[in-house]
């Protein structure tokens, strides 16, 4: 191939009605059978040679039919070159030379047993040589990169996936399905470190854990890109697991307990402060009592006190009677 890119146009192959071709080759079987037959009784070994020629290709041309389930194809080549492609649901006859193609195509499935969801991983084989044409689920690894600031974060995505053009997916790459997944690999760590982990303290900037909807649509359009060559449409990439590395996770915790902190302080000093403004200017409205500066600072400062402690404040009655002992 000149380029990274399929050279031949995704054609359909030659195929006829399987049922007809069945009842054709048993009707040739049948046939054949009996004229061995007659030719044994009349010793005719022409009748006989010829008929065990016709029921050899009549066994070869059984090897001709294929069963296509919805949403399943086949892609054929005809010793070696590109014959075409069925993208149909049905019973069919082909070239009985034509054989099937599925890089992922294993004979036997190799089966592991599951201990915990770190030893998940995705098959990457097949027990058919048909195409699958169904939406498919890529739940790829958790994976450590660096965000935008260079902290180390463990991140994994979810990628939905479909075949939309067999050829490509069959001739571009080796395993399609392996494709996707390092491709996937590669779009997390080029996205993550586009970003940060979280917002910065003016809030403005976006990250990987407050703008989810612009981040999926970033890794669907960056991995589309990279996996078009194998005929692969992606429907969606959604972030499924977003956490610190464990070896910096416990800062980053204190450190967003302390902005907690800092920020629920501010909202009480904040809203403390329209209090006292408010009753200020009530009780100057009123002219309940007349207060000059000293005893406004006062007041200001006993009412901030109230307002803004952890726990509730204890009033100190004052009666303007001395005690005498």
């Amino acid at each position: 191939m000149g380029d990274s890119q399929f050279d031949y146009k995704e054609k359909e192959a030659k195929y006829y009605n399987g049922i007809i071709a069945l009842l054709l080759i048993l009707l040739c079987i049948v046939i054949s059978i009996g004229t061995i037959v007659f030719g044994a009784i009349n010793e005719n070994a022409f009748f006989i040679v010829l008929s065990i020629v016709v029921l050899v290709i009549s066994f070869i041309c059984l090897g001709g039919l294929k069963i296509l389930n919805p949403k399943e194809a086949l892609v054929l080549v005809l010793f070696g070159k590109y014959y075409g492609t069925i993208k149909k649901e049905g019973f069919f006859w082909v070239n009985p030379f034509c054989s099937s193609v599925n890089p992922t195509y294993s004979p036997q499935m190799m089966q592991t047993k599951i201990k915990n969801q770190e030893d998940l991983e995705v098959s990457i084989h097949s027990n058919s040589k048909k195409i699958s044409l169904k939406t498919m689920t890529l739940n790829n690894e958790q994976q450590k990169v660096n965000d935008l600031l260079g902290n180390p974060i463990i991140i994994g995505v979810v990628a939905i996936w479909k075949i939309v053009e067999p050829t490509k997916a069959v001739f571009n790459v080796d395993n399609y399905k392996t494709f996707i997944s390092i491709q996937c690999d590669t779009t997390i760590r080029n996205i993550a470190r586009l970003y940060p982990y979280d917002v910065s303290e003016d809030g403005d900037e976006k990250s990987l854990r407050g703008s989810s909807q612009e981040i999926a649509d970033k890794l669907k359009t960056e991995l589309q890109s990279r996996v078009d060559e194998a005929g692969i449409e992606v429907t969606e990439v959604r972030i499924t697991h977003l956490s610190y590395a464990p070896e910096i996770a416990a800062a980053m915790l204190q450190r967003q307990q302390a902005e907690a902190i800092i920020a629920a302080r501010k909202k009480i000093v904040e809203g403390a402060v329209g209090m006292v403004e408010m009753a200020l200017n009530n009780l100057n409205d009123s002219n309940i009592v007349n207060l000059d500066d000293e005893k406004k600072a006062a007041m200001v400062s006993n009412l901030l006190v109230v307002l803004c402690a952890n726990k509730e404040t204890q009033p100190i009655v004052n009666s303007g009677l001395n005690n005498q002992y």
